[in-house]
């Protein structure tokens, strides 16, 4: 994303991968002289990703709590928690409205896409298969081995590009939800509709494959995503990227070396630069994303309790 250029005397060492300030004052104060320092932040995340990703957020922790209280029905949690909502009948409700806002949000996801595609005036090969492809490749699986290497002291940490491995995993994960989860939450939905061209057996294995499906896509996200995104040494105890969408120059030399190179190479990395959010944004940011990340360890809690002591 395009930004003006900065207005200060600071520069960025972009060689050296820190950020410096000169040594020429702006102004003096009295005695003291007043230096400007370059604050601006590498944008990872345009504006609809980012709001694209809170609506996921809030549609699947919704589709969480109310899908689990209802597998779990028999478990006391899920019973008060469904007087909360009115009852289990309300809670398919809830449960419903948040998958709609979760087709909404893959929809404009896909639509997102093609908009780039055509103002980017690229191709789908270059998209698909270009440097920064979402796609599964080679490298990735080159990447995954040295990072394992890595984790025992057999290596260096590998120089990960735009996309790491895990978050391409990630990423399609969600497709493979909407496709699965998705279609069998839509069978289960409608089975009047669905069962004119299905036999009605389909209903019983719609109802096995959405409810084990979903816990094992919740159990995943609240546990190994979690602990990629917000829980690693580097991150802990959150990471704000995908909120903000800014991440500082030296944390995207630090994680992203490869696409730091190369935008530096193409002379490509002011136009990434802006400044950073306003404080009180970030601060509010960080309120929803404590509440999120603390109902999803919470969600984590319940299962274990329920898969446990409870399970029928």
């Amino acid at each position: 994303m395009p930004n003006s250029k900065p207005q200060s005397a600071a520069t960025v060492d972009y060689e050296a991968g820190a950020v410096t300030a000169q040594e020429s004052p702006l102004a003096k104060v009295g005695s003291k002289a007043i230096l400007a320092v370059d604050r601006r932040e590498f944008v990872r995340f345009p504006h609809l990703y980012r709001v694209l990703h809170a609506c996921m957020i809030v549609s699947f922790l919704t589709l969480a709590v109310t899908g689990l209280s209802l597998k779990f029905s028999y478990t006391p949690w899920a019973a008060r928690f469904s007087r909360l909502l009115g009852g289990f009948e309300t809670a398919g409700y809830v449960h419903r409205f948040a998958a709609i806002v979760m087709f909404g949000t893959f929809t404009a996801h896909a639509i997102g896409l093609f908009k780039q595609k055509s103002r980017n005036h690229a191709t789908w090969k270059a998209i698909l298969f270009g440097p920064n492809t979402l796609l599964p490749t080679k490298r990735d699986g080159q990447e995954f081995v040295a990072t394992i290497k890595w984790f025992v002291g057999m290596g260096p940490r590998p120089k990960y590009g735009r996309w790491t491995y895990w978050e391409k995993f990630d990423y399609f994960a969600v497709f493979w939800g909407i496709v699965v989860i998705g279609s069998t939450g839509l069978t289960l939905w409608f089975p009047v509709f669905f069962t004119r061209f299905l036999p009605g057996s389909f209903i019983n294995v719609a109802t096995i494959i959405h409810s084990d499906e979903a816990l094992l896509a919740t159990g995943f996200i609240f546990t190994v995503h979690f602990f990629n995104t917000h829980l690693r040494p580097e991150k802990f105890p959150m990471d704000t990227t995908i909120f903000t969408g800014h991440m500082p120059l030296a944390e995207l030399k630090r994680d992203k070396p490869r696409e730091y190179a190369a935008l530096l190479a193409a002379g490509e990395l002011e136009q990434h630069l802006e400044e950073p959010q306003p404080a009180i944004v970030v601060k509010t940011i960080r309120v929803f994303a404590w509440i999120a990340l603390s109902i999803g360890f919470s969600v984590v809690v319940w299962i274990l309790y329920a898969m446990l002591f409870a399970y029928r």
